[in-house]
């Protein structure tokens, strides 16, 4: 079996793509910041690596010998000041980037996103062929989109760069649905124009499958999208999820003009305008299916979030 190394294993993402290595007999380390991170990779039944993300001397010799670096560790707070999302974001993407290069890893594979294309417009049957924004007036999606210009262009005939990009990913004790259940519960969220746009979403063990399938499959330079492949309307789906966490009373509503004075980007573009994303390259060049359905999903939320309770 092959050795991998991952940034960002003790995230939410992070946790399942481990857990899936490690289950298929893979040999796991794990780049960590602090001993509760730590105890969590070591849990998962990897090796924690302790380092500073951003400087890569910390850590780069513990990465000799590994066959594909997953990069996950990114600054995951969109209202971040633009200073702590470029240290993470792009830094720590660079970071790892020269540290498979000294490592001589042949594969690279970035978790990216659909918020590195946002600069205003909605993204509609959208494919990879549309450009990244780094010139976004949203520091999170310009950053993004820096990081996997990053990726991409490090590219090369000995070290194969691949970027996934997942939309709206959730699944059992994410950290974007909680975000927005506290949001609701504090009297700091409302549905933008009734909160009924067409969106795509991934639950996170289809965005594995994805970053698996990348290691695996993905050509080298390219970007894929992967979702669920099964569009929801925003409002509907978030409500599936706020009644099994227990949200009641009803949520205020915006129109857009007032959402455009009080609701900062990208978190407008992400909950008050469509999105919709084609997987027909991730489909026909990586075989991609999602491995878990949206129903299924739910059931494993609301499983998860009874036990917590």
């Amino acid at each position: 079996m092959s050795r991998a190394f991952v940034t960002g294993g003790s995230g939410f993402i992070g946790r399942v793509l481990v857990r899936r290595l490690v289950a298929e007999g893979h040999s796991v380390r794990v780049l960590v910041r602090s001993e509760a991170s730590a105890e969590v990779v070591a849990g998962l039944g990897a090796e924690p690596v302790r380092g500073v993300l951003p400087d890569a001397t910390t850590w780069q010799d513990e990465v000799v010998s590994s066959d594909v670096l997953f990069h996950l560790a990114a600054e995951t707070d969109i209202s971040a000041d633009r200073e702590r999302q470029e240290l993470v974001s792009v830094r720590g993407t660079q970071a790892a980037v020269d540290a498979a290069r000294f490592a001589k890893i042949p594969r690279f594979v970035h978790c990216g996103t659909e918020a590195a294309l946002l600069a205003g417009d909605p993204l509609v049957e959208v494919d990879e062929t549309a450009p990244l924004r780094p010139d976004s007036a949203a520091v999170y999606s310009a950053v993004k989109a820096e990081a996997e210009k990053i990726v991409l262009d490090a590219n090369a005939s000995d070290f194969a760069t691949v970027s996934i990009r997942p939309r709206f990913v959730w699944g059992p004790e994410s950290m974007l649905i909680e975000g927005l259940v506290a949001a609701v519960k504090a009297g700091q969220f409302a549905w933008i124009e009734g909160g009924r746009f067409t969106t795509d979403v991934t639950f996170v063990d289809n965005v594995v499958e994805g970053l698996m399938l990348g290691w695996q499959r993905g050509r080298p330079g390219e970007a894929y999208f992967v979702t669920d492949q099964h569009r929801v309307v925003l409002r509907e789906f978030l409500e599936a999820q706020f009644e099994i966490y227990g949200v009641e009373g009803p949520i205020p509503e915006l129109d857009a003009k007032t959402a455009a004075q009080v609701v900062p980007v990208p978190a407008r573009w992400f909950l008050g305008q469509t999105c919709t994303l084609r997987t027909d390259k991730a489909v026909s060049e990586l075989g991609y299916a999602p491995v878990v359905s949206q129903v299924a999903g739910l059931d494993a939320v609301r499983a998860a979030a009874a036990v917590r309770q």
